[in-house]
């Protein structure tokens, strides 16, 4: 079962030289996960010949990020839009192997054909401002110090020839401030061939993709070259989700939750004290009742006519134990291992599954192994947090776990803090739990750049190596650096954003190793928010308002001492002029009259 789950979408790697050969291809995956959870995995490929590429011939490649592409020199790319948490603890190992997976935020990292640096660096600000107004996100917010070089953590996927090794350069960048959202997933649907108007690409919604517990959107770009055959450039597009089933079926006209009806909450009978007015909630123990247009809001609008024919649309990651229903007109296709199955969808109608609660009572009573594939234990866990107190200094602690009871694991731990993070490399400690002292032998290669301020940030990458069935606390010390009162964002007292640790775990050398550690696989941990020391932003109003009051009073009074003419009591009657005179003197003839006529009447 290990070995087979160690790749998300199995019948992908059994069609792999179908996908290569073909022009495009898409497969939708679903995994029910415990606790009421779905994993939902959208995978598109499209691929163009080199030679069609550099023609200006893009088919199916998208046209307007492939002339990026060619204005900047980019041999490799690869663009991450995350949300969330993977909860490695009940949903098991990550999809993909980590490999489609990003840090919170926006992460990009390339490979350009540049000779110097100054010219990699020109092409880089020329890449992340093209893709910015791309995919309507900051990354032209990745300047030099959000911008580093890993020397350990990342490889080249694609197929490059030896004289293009020589003259690419990589550059790695993360947001981890930015928040994916709508804008990011529109542009995303225009790159696919069907634009997602019809295929599995229809499914993806806004509302549902960004309420997921967990997302991850990812772009890949290389060359891929099949010996015996004309090289190609492959895009990959997948979207990663897990949703809260019942959180999903809520109904989009009435979203908001409301406590379920007597008759509809799911009570265990077996409770000594369960009656007509008692009820003690089961939780998902009763199961999961769902279908496809309950969680993703509509059904799938037939398959894309563009895709290859020979690959299955959408696939069921579950046991043929488990009971699915399919709308007339599809076709389904079982593995033998007994652990998955597919669908052949037809073009012009509509397709929805499916899946009702399986009985846990009676004789043909079912049981989680009969719903449910059992999650694959993750290869490491890693945990990440700030330590210490106050704004002048500071800890960082990441917690490596490695639950196989009888192998290693050997990986590369890279992190890239900001420049007002300044880590003390001699406070640098790595020691296994239950073990006094630090020890040397788990931190096996130390790479480290230091960081200028305001110019770049300082990158940490340690190649490290855990026993079986071992936890290793990783531990340094840093200090908190005074920005500019100008460099602090709108919300400074909420703190800033650190960018998600990216752990590498690398192939084993040994020929007996499982298949899941026979090939790289990556994880990312949380990010950190780190709190500044924060000057008083209300200062400055209270300091205008002081001195404006001041300065009035001040002014105000000296301004009439100095202008206004003061004139006696006894010289205001006669000697009364101007426009003020003239109309009180017309008041006292018009007052005189009135009391002239008044006396004759009399």
């Amino acid at each position: 079962m290990r070995n087979f789950f160690s790749y998300l979408i199995p019948l992908s790697i059994l069609f792999w030289n179908v996908v290569v050969a073909s022009d495009y291809y898409e497969q939708l995956t679903l995994k029910p996960l415990p606790q009421s959870a779905l994993l939902a995995s959208f995978n598109f490929r499209s691929n163009t010949s080199l030679p069609q590429f550099e023609a200006h011939n893009f088919r199916y490649f998208p046209r307007s990020l492939g002339q990026v592409l060619q204005h900047v020199g980019t041999k490799e790319l690869h663009l991450r839009f995350s949300l969330g948490r993977w909860d490695a603890e009940s949903w098991g190992a990550r999809p993909w192997d980590g490999t489609k997976e990003g840090g919170t935020g926006v992460e990009l990292w390339a490979w350009l054909e540049a000779e110097t640096d100054e010219e990699a660096d020109r092409k880089w600000r020329s890449l992340t401002n093209a893709l910015s107004g791309l995919f309507c996100a900051s990354l032209n917010f990745i300047d030099e110090t959000r911008t580093t070089r890993p020397a350990m953590s990342f490889q080249p996927e694609g197929d490059h020839p030896n004289s293009t090794l020589a003259n690419m350069q990589l550059l790695h960048g993360v947001l981890p401030r930015e928040v994916v959202c709508t804008e990011n997933l529109t542009p995303f649907l225009k790159l696919l061939p069907c634009k997602g108007k019809t295929g599995i690409s229809t499914l993806l919604d806004g509302h549902k993709l960004f309420d997921a517990s967990w997302q991850s959107m990812a772009i890949d770009i290389r060359p891929i070259c099949v010996q015996g055959e004309e090289c190609v450039l492959q895009i990959e597009q997948t979207i990663d989700m897990v949703l809260d089933i019942e959180r999903s079926k809520r109904p989009r006209g009435n979203p908001i939750p409301r406590p379920p009806a007597s008759h509809d909450l799911k009570c265990n009978s077996s409770k000594p004290y369960h009656s007509g007015d008692t009820c003690f909630p089961t939780d998902y123990a009763e199961g999961q009742d769902w279908a496809l247009d309950q969680v993703f809001g509509k059904p799938l609008k037939g398959a894309c006519p563009l895709t290859d024919t020979n690959i299955p649309p959408v696939c069921v990651l579950a046991p043929h134990s488990r009971d699915i229903y399919i709308t007339a007109g599809a076709t389904e296709i079982k593995n033998p291992n007994g652990l998955s199955r597919c669908y052949q969808v037809p073009l012009d109608s509509n397709f929805s599954m499916i899946f009702p609660r399986m009985s846990r009572e009676g004789e043909h009573a079912k049981s989680d192994r009969d719903e449910l594939i059992e999650p694959e234990t993750p290869l490491l866990y890693a945990e990440r947090s700030i330590t210490g107190y106050g704004y002048e200094r500071g800890g960082v602690r990441t917690i490596l776990t490695n639950p196989s009871p009888d192998t290693e694991v050997e990986f590369v731990y890279m992190e890239s803090l900001p420049w007002f993070m300044r880590i003390y490399l001699h406070t640098l400690r790595a020691h296994v739990d239950g073990q006094s002292g630090s020890n040397k032998d788990i931190i096996e290669e130390i790479y480290y750049r230091p960081a200028l301020d305001r110019v770049r940030g300082s990158q940490l990458e340690l190649r490290m190596r855990i026993p079986p069935a071992s936890t290793v606390f990783l531990t340094y010390d840093f200090e908190r650096s005074i920005l500019r009162y100008t460099e602090y964002p709108p919300d400074a007292n909420r703190g800033f954003d650190v960018a998600a640790a990216i752990v590498t775990i690398l192939p084993s050398q040994s020929p007996d190793a499982p298949l899941a550690r026979q090939k790289t696989s990556n994880l990312r941990t949380t990010t950190l928010l780190l709190s500044l020391p924060t000057p008083d932003f209300s200062m400055p109003y209270n300091v205008i308002i002081f001195t404006s009051t001041a300065i009035a009073l001040a002014f105000g009074g000296l301004y009439n001492i100095l202008i206004r003419r003061f004139v006696g009591a006894d010289e205001t009657e006669a000697g009364v002029s101007g426009l003020k005179g003239k109309l009180l003197a017309g008041i006292g003839k018009l007052a005189g009259k009135l009391k002239g006529a008044k006396g004759k009447v009399d």
